[in-house]
C-alpha cells in the first residue's frame, strides 16, 4: 500500500536512565531485569494506563503518534528500540543498531517488496506506485531497486550513513508495471504488480534477480476477470504454494479502474495452474506472511487508510491470523492485533514465530500470542521491511531506507 503522510504524536513515561531503578507510580517494580542496550529503552505501559488528559478522537487517532508521559519525539527516536516486554530482549539482543542508509528527498523510493536474495546477498525493494511525489500511477511505472547488504553492514556502526551505500535501479524486462509485494520463489523473485489503467492488468510476475532481469508473467486473471490491485505475495513453507492478496489501492490511488472482484486472498499452485480464493471478508487486505512452520497465516487489513480518499478510523487497522490446514485451505480466523499507530502494512515472522508489521511509527513486534513486546521506533511510517537471514533487517520508510542489526533471524529462505 502507498503510505500517506502521518503526523504521529509520542509517549513519555520518564526517560529511564538506570536499568535497575525499581520505582514507579504504584511503588511496584516495573522495570526489566536485563541490562538495557545503548540504543534501547524500556516503556512502562502501566505509566500511561491512566492519563491526566485523554485527547478527543480529532486530536489522537491512527494518524497521530502516541508519546508516553515523560517522553518527547527526540527521546523516542534517540533510542529507537522500545522494550514493552522482557521478551523483546531476545529479539534485539545486547547491541541492536539502527542506521539510516539513504534519503530520497520527497520521492518515496523505499516502499515495499523488500526481498532478500541470498545468492548475491542483496535486498530488493520498490518505489511507491501510487504516490504523487513519485510521478507514478498513470504517469509511469514504479521502479525496482536493490542494495548490497555488505555495503550496509560496513556502515552499521553509524546512525546516519546516507550516501555511503549504492542504491541501484533494476531494469526489469519486460517491465514489471507498478510492483508492490515481492518474495523469493523457485530461485527467482515474484512480484505482485498492481497494473496500470484499464488495459494493463494486475499480475504475478517472476523476475530473474540477476541481469538481464528478464521477467515472466505467472498469473494475470481470475477466469478472465482482472484482479483489482495485487498487493502482497508469500510462499507457504509447507506446501510451497504462492498466496497473494488483492485489494483496492490502485483504484483508491487513481491508477486502476473500479473493482470487478471482491477483496480476497488467493492461492496459486503452479503444478496444476489452479488459482483459488482462500479468504475474504476484509475491508482492504494488504500484507501477508506465514509462521515459520507454515501452520499459521497472517493477513493485515489496512481498511482505515483509504488512500487518496482519506481515513475511516472505524475500519480495520488490524492483523488477522488463520490456521493453515494440511490441504492448504484456511480456517479459524481470529483477530491477532490492532495497532496503535497508522495501519499494519507489510508483515513478517522471525524464526521463533514472533510477528512484525510495518506501522505508522515504525516496526511493531508481537509474540505468537499477540502480545506487543516491542517496537523499532522510526517516528515515521514503514510500509514494508524484511529480514536478511540472521540478525539483519532492511526497513523501507518511503523517503528513508534503514538497516537494522539485532538478535532475531528471519523465518527462513524458501526456495520453492
Amino acid at each position: 500500500m502507498a503510505a500517506l503522510p502521518l503526523s504521529l504524536v509520542v509517549l513519555t513515561a520518564g526517560v529511564l536512565i538506570k536499568a535497575y531503578d525499581t520505582s514507579s507510580a504504584s511503588g511496584s517494580s516495573r522495570l526489566p531485569r536485563a541490562e538495557i542496550p545503548a540504543q534501547a529503552q524500556f516503556i512502562d505501559q502501566k505509566a500511561f494506563n491512566v492519563l491526566p488528559t485523554v485527547l478527543p478522537p480529532s486530536q489522537s487517532n491512527a494518524t497521530t503518534f502516541f508519546i508516553p508521559p515523560g517522553y518527547d519525539s527526540a527521546s523516542l527516536t534517540e533510542k529507537p528500540f522500545h522494550i514493552y516486554d522482557e521478551e523483546f530482549y531476545d529479539v534485539i539482543g545486547t547491541n541492536p543498531t539502527l542506521t539510516l542508509l539513504a534519503n530520497a528527498g520527497t520521492n518515496p523510493l523505499f516502499h515495499e517488496a523488500t526481498t532478500w536474495y541470498p545468492p548475491t546477498d542483496e535486498m530488493f525493494f520498490v518505489q511507491n506506485a501510487g504516490a504523487p511525489a513519485a510521478g507514478t500511477g498513470l504517469n509511469k511505472s514504479a521502479i525496482i531497486l536493490k542494495i548490497a547488504l555488505s555495503e550496509a553492514a560496513a556502515v552499521s556502526s553509524q546512525r546516519n550513513a546516507t550516501g555511503l551505500v549504492n542504491v541501484q535501479t533494476v531494469d526489469s524486462s519486460p517491465l514489471v508495471v507498478n510492483p508492490n509485494g515481492g518474495t523469493n520463489y523457485r530461485g527467482q523473485i515474484v512480484f505482485a504488480a498492481e497494473g496500470q489503467g484499464d488495459n494493463v492488468p494486475s499480475e504475478l510476475i517472476l523476475m530473474n534477480p540477476r541481469e538481464p532481469y528478464n521477467t515472466t508473467v505467472l498469473v494475470n486473471n481470475y477466469f478472465g476477470r482482472q484482479f483489482s490491485s495485487l498487493n502482497d505475495v508469500a510462499v507457504n513453507p509447507r506446501n510451497k504454494d504462492l498466496y497473494f492478496t488483492d485489494t483496492l489501492y490502485g483504484y483508491l490511488q487513481d491508477f486502476r479502474p473500479a473493482p470487478g472482484l471482491r477483496n480476497q486472498v488467493y492461492r496459486y499452485n503452479d503444478v496444476t495452474g489452479a488459482v483459488t480464493a482462500v479468504a475474504d471478508d476484509f475491508t482492504l487486505p494488504n500484507g501477508l506472511t506465514f509462521s515459520p512452520d507454515g501452520l499459521y497465516a497472517y493477513v493485515t487489513d489496512t481498511g482505515a487508510n483509504q488512500g487518496f480518499w482519506g481515513w475511516n478510523q472505524s475500519n480495520p487497522s488490524s492483523i488477522y491470523r488463520y490456521n493453515v490446514q494440511e490441504d492448504g485451505t484456511w480456517d479459524n480466523r481470529k483477530l491477532f492485533a490492532y495497532v496503535d499507530s497508522g495501519v499494519p502494512d507489510g508483515v513478517h515472522c522471525d524464526s521463533k514465530g514472533n510477528v512484525y508489521a510495518g506501522c505508522g511509527d515504525g516496526i511493531q513486534v508481537w509474540n505468537p500470542s499477540g502480545k506487543l513486546i516491542g517496537k523499532i521506533y522510526l517516528g515515521e511510517g514503514s510500509a514494508n521491511f524484511n529480514f536478511a537471514g540472521d540478525g539483519r533487517m532492511v526497513i523501507c520508510a518511503e523517503q528513508n531506507l534503514y538497516y537494522v542489526t539485532l538478535a532475531a533471524s528471519g523465518g527462513g529462505y524458501i526456495e520453492a
